[in-house]
């Protein structure tokens, strides 16, 4: 895990005018080097053996695209939908699933890919989930796990990098739908 480096002053975009977007956590530049290791180590730890990448939506589209893109490996890719959130900036606890996936995971390895891991929760939900239905083995590839001081996240295989525990938004990461597209990754400033 790599902590995200210290932040930048500016914003590249014509959307940095939005008040609620504070300072820049992650630019693009780093995401894409990072997003390039995670799936150096992904090809390596997995040759011989094509996993499934399962992307959770909506956050982590961009960040599939992009890993899966850097993979040498062959690969099946599908996408399920998870919430925990609903409309707010704080997890309830509890998930539901809202979409499944389509392909069968009996005997395959698979890899769940998610933006940011805040609680676990989530984690805990889909290694039970796919647990059941079969898989050969169950990873997780984030690309954020927020700091965790009472060390209760669930062990991750691969992690982008550690962020600080404030809500964030850009490169697939959203509040109300809004800034998903932003490139790089900001915190969002309370209303």
């Amino acid at each position: 895990m790599v902590a995200a480096p210290p932040p930048h002053p500016e914003q590249p975009t014509s959307q940095s005018a939005d008040p609620r977007l504070g300072r820049v956590v992650l630019d693009e530049p780093t995401l894409q080097a990072r997003v390039k290791e995670l799936a150096a180590q992904i090809t390596l730890d997995y040759a011989g053996r094509p996993p499934i990448l399962i992307g959770i939506l909506k956050g982590a589209f961009m960040f599939v695209a992009d890993l899966a893109r850097a993979i040498d490996l062959p690969l099946d890719i599908d996408f399920l939908a998870v919430s925990s959130y609903g409309a707010t900036t704080k997890s309830s606890g509890v998930v539901r699933m809202v979409k499944d996936i389509d392909v069968d995971v009996t005997g395959r390895h698979v890899i769940l890919v998610e933006d940011i891991v805040d609680t676990g929760a989530t984690l805990r939900y889909l290694r039970k989930h796919f647990a059941q239905r079969g898989a050969a083995s169950v990873e997780f590839c984030t690309l954020l796990q927020k700091e965790d001081p009472a060390g209760a996240m669930p062990q991750l295989r691969y992690v982008g990098f550690a962020v600080p525990a404030e809500f964030l938004v850009g490169y697939g990461l959203d509040a109300g739908e809004r800034f998903r597209n932003l490139p790089y990754i900001v915190v969002l400033n309370p209303e």
